[in-house]
This record gives structure tokens, sequence and C-alpha cells, in this order.
């Protein structure tokens, strides 16, 4: 297949993934709340914004100690667990209680339960990706419930900022992508451009190195563009791995000028999927009464849905050239920028529409 069809074909898997996670948030916001699933008393205080950046600072100087402290299993038990209890909340809500024991719906525990075994023995990439989907499905209506409009926006903002820092300026997160990558769980999306890859036999690309730089470890060449987000998926990015005939001096010309597009897979941080999906979900789950809908979905939630794929349509392109990008500026800046135009479109004021209101 010509390297260019490939990589279609990967951002087209990447577009599906991120459509999964933002309609599985809008289907979910309900039952969820319904549930008694929502984590906060007041989804309008905005201090809760504020408490969850502060645990994200905790948590990436918690894993950046651990790898360099070769705690790095310790980490991966923690991701796997999570992937599979957060899937249980999915589970417990679509999988009918056909056996119940002590209260509990056993065959949505089984379910949750084969997915954690599922990474631990066999993280192949469609493995990691359906656990990743489910997870971000999962996280993104938690929080979209638990994250009123001002709230949310403001974490969307502060995230986008610090993942702009951590990945031009301080780098930390090309640090700790590099460490997770070893550890096959679904930290990222593994995106395969070839029908032979093999996520569980491909060389591990190093995040923080170079276009055209050896990785000491597989003797391998690895280049870094990588989009990072926050560290609920313990550090996106995205990079890529090139194919053995890429690196063969005696290609065809058509090859030599693929360039960037000479590679096996793509790996995009799950977190990049989930945080603009907040706002989707916040937007749906908090629109105004009788607010303009679109097949049952508040207008500003569609138009975020919208401005999220218009920012990782330029966001992949930028990849696919070659260059590393922090993803969640442009990502949270398409989902904002779709919110407060779907908003002002639907006839809410632009103070209601930032969850100023109460403030005012």
């Amino acid at each position: 297949m010509d390297r260019r069809w490939r990589a279609l074909a990967g951002c087209t898997l990447v577009g599906f993934i991120f459509l999964f996670v933002q309609v599985g948030a809008l289907a979910l916001v309900e039952p969820f709340k319904t549930a008694g699933y929502q984590a906060v008393e007041d989804p309008s205080d905005p201090t809760n914004s504020v408490a969850y950046v502060g645990a994200i600072l905790v948590a990436t100087a918690g894993m950046l100690l651990a790898f360099r402290y070769d705690a790095d299993q310790l980490i991966r038990g923690v991701v796997v667990f999570s992937s599979a209890w957060l899937s249980l909340y999915i589970f417990r809500l679509v999988v009918p209680p056909v056996v119940v024991v002590g209260g509990f719906n056993v065959l949505a525990l089984a379910l949750a339960t084969l997915l954690g075994v599922g990474l631990l023995v066999y993280p192949e990439w469609y493995v990691i990706d359906t656990a990743g989907a489910v997870m971000g499905a999962a996280a993104a209506g938690l929080f979209g419930i638990s994250f009123g409009i001002l709230p949310a926006l403001l974490l969307l903002s502060v995230l986008a900022v610090y993942d702009a820092i951590s990945v031009y300026g301080t780098e930390h997160m090309l640090t700790l992508a590099s460490g997770v990558m070893d550890l096959k769980v679904p930290v990222v999306l593994v995106i395969p451009l070839s029908l032979s890859y093999s996520f569980l036999d491909a060389a591990t690309p190093d995040p923080t190195a170079q276009d055209g730089a050896v990785d000491p470890e597989t003797d391998e060449e690895a280049t870094a563009e990588s989009t990072t987000g926050e560290e609920f998926n313990a550090g996106n990015g995205t990079a890529d791995a090139r194919s053995e005939q890429a690196q063969e001096p005696d290609g065809e010309s058509d090859e030599m000028d693929a360039g960037p597009l000479e590679r096996d897979a793509l790996f995009i941080g799950l977190g990049d999927a989930i945080i603009p999906a907040v706002l989707v979900a916040s937007a749906a789950f908090f629109a105004p009464a009788g607010v303009k809908r679109v097949l049952g979905v508040p207008l500003p939630a569609v138009t975020a849905m919208v401005g999220t794929f218009l920012g990782l349509a330029v966001l992949l392109w930028l990849v696919l050239k070659g260059r590393a990008h922090a993803g969640l500026p442009l990502l949270n800046g398409g989902s904002i920028a779709g919110y407060l135009l779907g908003a002002v479109v639907a006839g809410i004021g632009l103070v209601e529409a930032l969850g100023l209101a109460p403030y005012v």
C-alpha cells in the first residue's frame, strides 16, 4: 500500500477513536448522573479545576521519580488497574445484570477483569487501543458531569498552556513519554500504518530523540513527533516508528521522497482524546433548557466536537510533516472555539456561555 494511503488510513483510525471517546462520553453523561457517579458536590466551582491540575502535577512528579528509580512495573500496575476500574463504570451500565452476587454485576466485573488481564498478558496495539477508547469515554463522561462550563474551560485552558510548556520548554513531558512507551499500557493510542505491524515485536520509539537519531537501546532510528496532553494518561506522546525499508540507503526514489511518511506506527496520547471531550460532555450535560439541538445533542457540544476535529486535522498534518508539537493547544483550542461559536449561534449570552453568570 502506498505510504500516503497508509498515513491516511492511520489518521482515519485516530479520528474514529476520538469520535468513539466523544460520542461515548455524550452517551454516558446521563447514565453516570443517574448512577450517582458525579465526583463533586458543586460542579460549577472553578476550584475543582485547580485541584485537578494540582493532582496532575503531583502525579507527574511521582511518575518521573518512579521511572528514575526503576519502579516502572508499579506504574504499569496502576495504569492497568485504572483501565479496568474505569471500564467497569461503563460495563455496569451497559451489561445486563444477568448474574448478581453480593450486589455486583458478575458479567460486567468479568469483562473489566478480562480487559485488565489482556493488557497484562497480551498488550498488542488493538488491545491497547480498545482499552484506551473505553477508558477515554468513561473518563470524559465522568469529568464532563463533574466539571461545569467554567471549570471545564479553565481545565482545558490551563492544560493547553501546561502542555506547551512541558513540550517546548521543560520537555519533561517527552521524558515521561519515553518512560511509559516501554510499559505497553493504554497511556497512548497505537496507530499502525502497516498491516503487518505488531506493537509487541516493534522497537520502542524514543520520544525524546531528534529526527534521525539512533536509540542506543534498540540501535534503530526513532523519531520524536510528540503531541502531549495531561498526565491522567501518564504523559501523552505522539511518536513514530520508522520502517526498516525506509532505513535502507539504496531505496527507490519514491521511498526517499516519502520523508516522515516512512513509518510503521503513530503513537498519540490518550489524554489528547480525553481532555477536549470533557468540554464536549460538559457542554451537553450543562446546556440551558431549550437550547437548539442537533440529532438530540445541544449545538454547543456539537460545535465543540467539530472544533476538536479541526484541531486534530491540523495536529496530524504537522505530525506527518515530521515536527514535534504539543497536542492540547490545538485540540483544546479547537474545542473551546467551537463551543463558544455554537453557544453564540444558539443564542446563549457570552457571560452565560463562559459560566460566569453566577459571578457577575
